[in-house]
């Protein structure tokens, strides 16, 4: 398990815990998504390259009206209080996207920004913010994530990230993983997860489908999700345990009604 951790790092860019590093026996595999090291997503291209999966995929979520994107601080950067964000490319092309007060905004499709080969321009360091997408049926309460909008979140994500690193990292990411789909990826549906961070602390994570449910790994600030295992509906929903939060939905500290 360690040679596979280990190349998903290096060809996703994404990072491994010390844990799976280490390789100590059954540890789990896992890639965070929100882990990608592309650049702040700033090729509006890649952006777009986003879009189209969401389109494509949007089965998967058909409540979500569009993918929405949310400017975060990196590390200990504080929250920006006016996040502002646009589109700037060449020959002084400028569109502006607004941007909500909690850092969420929407990027509109458009042939003059292709044109232009606009990037994405924030108010802040790109050092100091990163910008993911967001998918996230409307109606759930804040420490409830649909499955079908993970998996769609995932392939967004991953679109992006290609658009922004090296063909041949492409290539031989489909060829170690044997599937272009990275997000679908798993050898052992056990073992193998994606790791989803939450704004808040989280204390454990409930993936619940019908009247199955499993519990989930949790590191503190986020949850692992076995998107990759279709075993678990689209409409499976991941109830989180936060620090902000006494309870669940009435099942708090539950033991899980069954397995998989």
């Amino acid at each position: 398990m360690r040679t596979l951790a280990l190349t998903m790092a290096a060809l996703l860019g994404c990072s491994v815990p010390a844990a799976a590093a280490d390789s100590k026996p059954g540890n789990p595999d896992e890639i965070k998504v929100n882990d990608l090291r592309d650049p702040e997503v700033r090729k509006y291209k890649a952006i777009v390259a986003g879009l189209d999966a969401f389109d494509q995929y949007h089965a998967m979520a058909p409540r979500v009206a569009a993918v929405r994107f949310r400017i975060e601080p990196r590390g200990a950067a504080g929250q920006a209080a006016l996040p502002m964000a646009r589109l700037g490319g060449n020959d002084g092309f400028s569109l502006a996207l607004p941007v909500s007060a909690d850092g969420m905004f929407t990027v509109p499709r458009s042939q003059a920004a292709l044109d232009a080969k606009a990037e994405l321009v924030l108010n802040q360091k790109r050092r100091d913010y990163k910008v993911t997408p967001t998918v996230r049926s409307p109606g759930l309460p804040d420490n409830v994530r649909r499955l079908g909008d993970l998996r769609l979140e995932c392939r967004v994500h991953v679109a992006i990230a290609k658009e922004e690193i090296p063909l041949w990292i492409v290539l031989t990411a489909n060829t170690v993983l044997r599937t272009r789909d990275w997000c679908g990826f798993t050898v052992d549906r056990n073992k193998v997860g994606f790791t989803f961070r939450h704004g808040g602390n989280v204390n454990g994570a409930v993936l619940v489908d019908g009247n199955r449910s499993a519990n989930l790994e949790t590191d503190g600030r986020g949850f692992r999700v076995p998107i990759g295992d279709k075993r678990w509906s689209d409409d499976a929903l991941i109830e989180l345990d936060l620090a902000e939060a006494s309870a669940l939905t009435g099942t708090d500290a539950e033991t899980p009604r069954t397995g998989p």
